[in-house]
């Protein structure tokens, strides 16, 4: 019954792998493609609405370049990614053509995710282009961005896509047929049907990328916690059972949906932002924001570390380092030295009323629960 969800969805982000696509060496697989868009396009011919995320850019780019593995400096990824998007959505487009669909690229970045405009225009490009009945590719745009500012894996993008165009279910395919409980190369490892929460990932060892890849078996996880925390259900799966998790039937993982729904500032703030420094806090500080959910004042934290400016997210740490929260700071990094461990008030009697306010207020900040699991 949980899967009748995914069975009845009307608006679908469906996820792909590099390694789904592309033959050992790095070529993209037209048969693997072929297969895929049989499956897509059926599902949009029968009146359902698909985004496509896919891997495979700078997987498509290493034959073109003569590359035998993926390329370690973000230079030559930005090449294989310029020579290989356009192999790609080449391939994608005469595959659609095939049952008289159109595709349409669109490349995002980190960037456009936390810029709220960029964000709105994404958002809008997005829904007029599943209006006209257009299949729109989506991927990372590896040429430009920079390590500052990436997604790093298009797991994550995809989930941050659902959300975006409020899907209905987000798929994510790989070239592993599910979760297991440990590596399901190893004899004994049982596929996990369903997750439902956290407490179902207790101990459950989490895999590593594979070569033409940047994600994992932690991102898809992070990225279907992103998603179901958004009210998405998920489904983790092999590409090769597309047809069977799209119909609803029991293959993969499912993901359940938590019931949350939060605003898009705060699930930007969690996952499409990368903390521009650190504020340090002591522990009554950790207790007032985690368990009761109160502003940060400058009398609980300790230390300051990087160079950002007021509106910037940055990163709230507990004594021993651990990252607990992330939030927008109301003053520039090189403020921030003179006001720490004094109180609003004693601030705004010797600096002035514009310091008697808190360095993060309550409603720019997002928990970071970490992710369960070895």
């Amino acid at each position: 019954m949980d899967r009748e969800r995914v069975r009845t969805a009307n608006r679908l982000v469906v996820k792909v792998g590099s390694s789904s696509l592309t033959t050992p060496q790095g070529m993209i697989d037209g048969d693997r493609v072929d297969a895929l868009v049989d499956v897509l396009a059926a599902q949009r011919n029968a009146g359902r609405q698909i985004v496509l995320v896919s891997s495979g850019a700078i997987a498509a780019g290493l034959g073109p370049l003569g590359l035998t593995a993926r390329p370690r400096d973000l230079a030559t990824q930005q090449a294989a990614a310029s020579v290989g998007q356009g192999v790609l959505v080449a391939r994608y487009t005469s595959s659609f053509a095939r049952y008289g669909l159109r595709v349409g690229q669109v490349l995002l970045t980190a960037d456009d995710m936390m810029r709220r405009s960029h964000h709105r225009n994404a958002q809008r490009a997005l829904a007029k282009l599943l209006d006209l009945g257009i299949v729109p590719v989506v991927n990372e745009n590896d040429t430009v961005a920079t390590d500052e500012i990436r997604f790093g894996d298009n797991d994550r993008l995809a989930a941050l896509v659902a959300h975006l165009i409020h899907a209905d279910a987000l798929i994510l395919l790989s070239d592993v047929d599910a979760l297991y409980d440990g590596d399901p190369r190893r004899p004994g490892a049982r596929r996990i049907p369903e997750v439902r929460g956290p407490e179902d990932l207790v101990g459950v060892e989490l895999g590593k990328s594979g070569r033409v890849g940047t994600g994992g078996m932690i991102t898809k996880v992070q990225a279907a916690r992103i998603a179901t925390g958004a009210g998405v259900p998920v489904v983790l799966t092999a590409a090769a059972y597309a047809a069977q998790a799209l119909s609803g039937a029991d293959v993969g993982t499912y993901f359940h949906p938590q019931g949350r729904h939060p605003g898009t500032r705060l699930l930007w703030l969690a996952h499409a932002t990368t903390g521009r420094g650190r504020l340090w806090l002591d522990a009554g500080a950790v207790e007032a924001i985690v368990t009761h959910r109160k502003s940060l004042l400058p009398a609980g934290v300790t230390a300051v570390e990087g160079d950002f400016s007021a509106g910037d997210p940055v990163d709230l740490c507990g004594p021993h380092g651990e990252t607990v929260a992330r939030g927008l700071v109301n003053y520039d990094a090189a403020e921030i030295p003179e006001l720490l461990g004094r109180s609003t008030r004693e601030l705004a009697a010797t600096l002035g009323p514009e310091y008697e306010r808190e360095l993060v207020h309550r409603d720019d900040i997002v928990i970071l629960e970490p992710l369960t699991g070895a």
